[in-house]
């Protein structure tokens, strides 16, 4: 059975190859639609009351137009319907992660039109039967206990009003010390590989990377220049410098954004140059310096435990490039537990020297098995001391 006449297929995040496999496509009749991202898609669904009967979008799986698009369509109680994903790149890890999240398939862009077409067209048609069935073998996700969540609310709430004026005062000094916003948000996943805006206070200028350039006389070793003129690419990673299309790991931050893959990648290769090694660091503002030492610029996130995002306690979100690599079971427990502000490697090792990151997992999973009210205020307690650690992290 054909689909609709009358659908719609939304295509994300077009490219030129994306163009000619959907156009050579026949989808019984259905329209396509394209459009630039999930916001003008959300927006011209509502307005123009679209019959969307399929998406398709051109992203990596953890980039904002895969599995964040998808929850976010979701959350905000749109229709559920198929969502397919042309990816670069496909793992047995990914591909498992994408089904948990509900993806309907995922292709890699030299697939042939005739597969592309049967498959979109088989779910497309049988979509209602294919939920039911997905519905009756899910297992439950990660719930946050009621007593908990309670706590959470309440906590949350109590300390972001009572903090209020503290907030107004830090918003008041960085503006009279610098242009721009006060708050940055990069993409994190937490309990159950959901995806979130994790949000802080600014602690840098305005373009600080961009800045990098004019610090080269303050490298303690070797190699300032090259790191200088790395980090002065827009942060866009090789595949995208590539094909001139938008990086699909980003972060966001000063009306800026970069990719946050080819950022930590940079910062790792030139890891013994200057420009991470800065003392002194002119781009962090004075109020910064405070902020990062006293970890007051981790105080907005109460705002994403009391919408739901986070805990109180629980395991540190991630960035998406770390969470992206932690699909298998000795790694996966981690993400059963609640996300948090502060957690049981946060009290354990922090600011006491190096922590490998087999040990961070290990106590993150260690965490993930044994938490409970009653440790989770026992770590609340163990916190406060720990806040104030020597290490600038």
């Amino acid at each position: 059975m054909p689909v609709k006449e009358n659908g719609v297929i939304a295509i994300l995040n077009t490219d030129e190859a994306t163009d000619k496999l959907v156009s050579c496509c026949d989808f019984g009749g259905a329209k396509l639609s394209f459009f630039k991202n999930g916001a003008d898609l959300s927006d011209k669904w509502l307005r123009q009351k679209l019959n969307i009967i399929a998406i398709v979008s051109r992203s990596e799986a953890m980039g904002t137009l895969g599995i964040f698009t998808l929850e976010t369509l979701a959350k905000n109680h749109f229709p559920s319907v198929p969502f397919f994903l042309i990816s670069d790149r496909v793992t047995e890890n990914l591909n498992r992660l994408c089904m948990k999240a509900g993806v309907a398939d995922i292709f890699t862009p030299g697939v042939k039109s005739e597969i592309f077409e049967k498959r979109v067209n088989f779910v497309t048609d049988h979509w209602d039967e294919l939920q039911r069935k997905a519905t009756q073998s899910m297992v439950k996700p990660y719930k946050t206990p009621v007593f908990k969540r309670l706590f959470d609310i309440i906590a949350s709430g109590t300390a972001l009003l009572l903090l209020s004026p503290f907030f107004l005062i830090i918003i008041i000094i960085m503006k009279i010390e610098s242009k721009g916003p006060v708050f940055y948000y990069s993409l994190r996943v937490g309990s159950g590989y959901k995806i979130f805006k994790f949000y802080k206070f600014r602690s840098m200028y305005v373009n600080a990377d961009k800045r990098l350039k004019d610090l080269k006389h303050l490298n303690q070793y070797e190699g300032g220049s090259e790191v200088a003129k790395a980090m002065e690419a827009n942060m866009l990673c090789d595949h995208c410098i590539r094909n001139g299309t938008s990086c699909t790991r980003l972060m966001y931050a000063d009306d800026h954004q970069w990719c946050e893959k080819d950022y930590i990648k940079t910062r790792r290769s030139l890891s013994s140059s200057a420009f991470i090694k800065i003392k002194n660091d002119p781009r962090v503002t004075r109020i910064g310096r405070v902020l990062r030492n006293t970890s007051i610029d981790e105080l907005p996130q109460l705002w994403n435990v009391l919408i739901g995002d986070m805990s109180i306690v629980g395991n540190r979100p991630l960035p998406l490039y770390e969470a992206e690599k932690l699909t298998t079971d000795k790694y996966a427990l981690r993400f059963k537990a609640p996300a948090g502000i502060t957690g049981l490697w946060q009290v354990e090792k922090r600011g006491k020297g190096e922590m490998s990151s087999e040990e961070r997992m290990m106590l993150d999973n260690a965490y993930a098995e044994n938490h409970s009210f009653i440790n989770d205020l026992r770590l609340i307690f163990k916190t406060i001391p720990a806040l104030f650690q020597k290490e600038n992290v």
